[in-house]
């Protein structure tokens, strides 16, 4: 049967390699480097374009314009700490958040961004870290940006970014942020009315990967890959189409220090009631993971 989930390679800061998981069926969407969006134009009708061009003319005035791009810059904070974070653009010249970012928290924001911006994080007078943008998609995108725990011993921060393409299925982004012994995988089960005679579906979502779901009603939870294990940090995913999703395993078990416990957090979270304009899900039909043939290559690099 087909799989309710499509995958493809996330790009990420110090990722692991890949897992190598089979494909059920070959994929056809094809995809640009650097997330690049196709653009649709819509040509005019041929009867009266020269007429309307004339006439424009005679009043001074311009046919052609510049096609802008809109930008949402999406950012989570994913860093265990008690104090939340403030957010910049530039060298401190225009502050995002309206108000600290804290733990387990992310907001959109749509700056005008260009290519060289600073993205700075801010715990008081006190400098968290920076990110810069080296290079930006040429249509309408989403830019997810997540700062978190560099490792279990010292406080210092990382990255990881992904661009989100505009597809019509619902996308996951899939990302470990955890510092610590445990090995939990996260998994996704249906939650929609099963259909008789299918029992409902229970499939391991890889991480550092970005999937297409259907729409519908899902249970997250984490889960070791140890007999007997229980499932723990259940959290519900309400999956519309069109929607971009980031799903993040966070936590630390500090050397120094508090530690936090694994759990999960996803953004953003859509009510269940929307459900009922949009197709329900149908992971009843599906399988494993799979996976696309093509990489994504991400427009943000970040800086230390």
């Amino acid at each position: 049967g087909s799989s309710p989930l499509e995958g493809r390679a996330l790009c990420a800061i110090s990722a692991p390699a890949p897992v190598s998981i089979r494909s059920l069926r070959p994929h056809t969407l094809k995809m640009a480097c650097a997330a690049a969006l196709l653009l649709a134009c819509l040509a005019p009708a041929v009867a009266g374009v020269a007429n309307e061009a004339a006439s424009l003319r005679a009043k001074g005035g311009r046919f052609i314009r510049s096609l802008s791009h809109e930008h949402t810059l999406r950012i989570c904070n994913a860093y265990p700490f008690t104090s939340a974070l403030d957010v910049y653009l530039g060298n401190h010249d225009l502050q995002l958040s309206h108000r600290p970012l804290a733990y387990k928290q992310c907001d959109e924001f749509t700056p005008t961004l260009r290519s060289g911006d600073r993205i700075d994080f801010k715990v008081g007078d006190s400098s968290a870290g920076t990110f810069t943008i080296s290079d930006l998609p040429s249509g309408d995108a989403t830019l997810l940006l997540v700062i978190y725990r560099h490792d279990a011993v010292s406080t210092a921060v990382a990255f990881q970014s992904h661009i989100f393409e505009g597809l019509n299925t619902p996308q996951v982004a899939v990302l470990d942020t955890y510092k610590g012994k445990g090995a939990s995988e996260v998994h996704i089960k249906d939650v929609s009315l099963a259909a008789p005679g299918f029992a409902k579906r229970d499939e391991t979502l890889r991480f550092d990967s970005v999937v297409a779901v259907d729409s519908g009603s899902y249970e997250l939870s984490l889960l070791q890959d140890a007999p007997n294990a229980i499932a723990h940090g259940q959290t519900e995913l309400v999956a519309l189409p069109g929607k971009a999703y980031v799903v993040i395993r966070v936590g630390v078990d500090a050397k120094e220090g508090p530690s936090y416990p694994e759990e999960l957090m996803i953004f953003p979270h859509s009510p269940k009631a929307a459900l009922g304009a949009a197709p329900r899900g149908q992971v009843l039909n599906g399988a494993t993971v799979a996976v696309l043939l093509s990489s994504l290559v991400c427009g943000l690099m970040a800086k230390a």
